[in-house]
């Protein structure tokens, strides 16, 4: 199956512009205080999974060193060209073509795994599987850090939201907003869980240790 987050054509071309509509303007301002809240150390190893544009990456890569190191994962032709484009000129970050909800050949290979709104739209068994993968590509004591929609009712929000989750966001985002993902996370292996919470409550940081 096709994970509904897995854009083509003018969708991928105009992602940047499609996510910021969707975060109610706020992503912006929004992923620049994520990034911060990770704490990226100069030398740390990061794995971004589901990368889009390259985006984060630039803003990630201000707390690197030399000696630190991005690894990108995107499959979207689209996408892979704006990334090139944004990223191309750092040596230190590598764009690589790799499937995020299929078997990854990293193992206790880095500090730090990234995903910004990407595991929402995929099914729940995906999921599973994707965080699979980021346990296994962490370090020991390495932390997996998720930045997406946070739990919410649909049904006790705002016109606005229940729209754009309606009639524009996938129907795996309605599942994602209904789970528990410290259980989900707890399940999976990871230990010492935490959460931020953003924007009204609607968006958080979700971390935990391997």
């Amino acid at each position: 199956m096709v994970p509904h987050i897995e854009f083509g054509g003018v969708r991928a071309r105009f992602y940047d512009q499609l996510i910021l509509m969707g975060t109610l303007g706020l992503y912006n301002p929004l992923i620049n205080n994520i990034i911060a809240d990770m704490e990226i150390k100069p030398a740390d190893k990061i794995l971004d999974m589901g990368a889009g544009t390259g985006k984060n990456e630039l803003l990630m890569h201000r707390y690197l060193s030399n000696d630190g190191h991005i690894t990108a994962c995107e499959i979207s032709a689209e996408m892979k060209k704006q990334f090139k484009k944004k990223c191309g000129r750092y040596e230190n970050i590598t764009l690589t073509a790799l499937r995020i909800e299929r078997p990854l050949p990293f193992r206790d290979t880095f500090d730090k795994v990234f995903l910004s709104f990407v595991i929402h739209g995929f099914t729940h068994d995906q999921r599973v599987l994707i965080l699979q993968n980021a346990f296994n590509a962490l370090k020991p004591e390495g932390r997996l850090f998720i930045f997406d929609w946070n739990e919410f009712s649909l049904e006790q929000s705002g016109p606005l939201m229940r729209l754009f989750m309606n009639y524009i966001e996938c129907e795996e985002a309605k599942d994602f907003i209904r789970r528990d993902f410290t259980d989900v996370l707890i399940d999976s292996g990871f230990r010492n869980v935490e959460k931020r919470l953003y924007a009204w409550n609607k968006f958080r940081l979700l971390s935990a240790a391997k």
